[in-house]
């Protein structure tokens, strides 16, 4: 009798530990696919904030020591990124204005609180009138590091030109 009582008690052990992992692990990938859905939004504003180069939109998707490029031409902080919007802004002034789309992402989470993503991305000019179609500008490859910054996704590194 004992033999049996304790038979079902592991079993009934057993069954709960399992359960317990079941859902572990579907709460572990919910929150990885809310965790990409932040970032695949971060992204999109990140386009449209380029688009409308609006420079406060834009310095407010990167960590406050985020990061644009790297080498010697890297412009990192808020203010310094505020500060290459405007640039960008004065020195496109008239000019046809371009969509920034970003293609065939992966995103990967080396741990809960970083994703480090890759993707394609492409420069649009739109279609003015019946006679100008829309035309491909230009186009590459892009490494993003992102972290979770006061439970926000915030880019801490975009290198829009990496050499491999």
């Amino acid at each position: 009798m004992k033999t049996k009582f304790f038979a079902g008690v592991v079993a009934l052990l057993f069954v709960a530990l399992l359960s317990y992992r079941v859902a572990a692990a579907r709460n572990d990938m919910q929150a990885r696919a809310e965790d990409r859905a932040q970032i695949e939004k971060v992204m999109w504003n990140y386009s449209r904030a380029l688009y409308t180069q609006n420079p406060d939109a834009y310095a407010a998707l990167y960590a406050p020591d985020g990061q644009f490029g790297t080498g010697p031409r890297a412009v990192q902080g808020r203010e310094a990124l505020k500060k290459m919007i405007v640039d960008l802004k004065q020195r496109e002034a008239g000019q046809q204005p371009v969509y920034v789309m970003d293609l065939n992402s992966y995103v990967e989470f080396p741990d809960r609180d970083h994703a480090h993503m890759e993707a394609y991305w492409l420069e649009v000019s739109p279609r003015i009138g019946p006679n100008v179609p829309a035309r491909v500008v230009n186009a590459g490859r892009e490494v993003e590091e992102l972290e979770r910054v006061n439970g926000q996704w915030l880019i801490k590194l975009r290198d829009a030109a990496p050499k491999d």
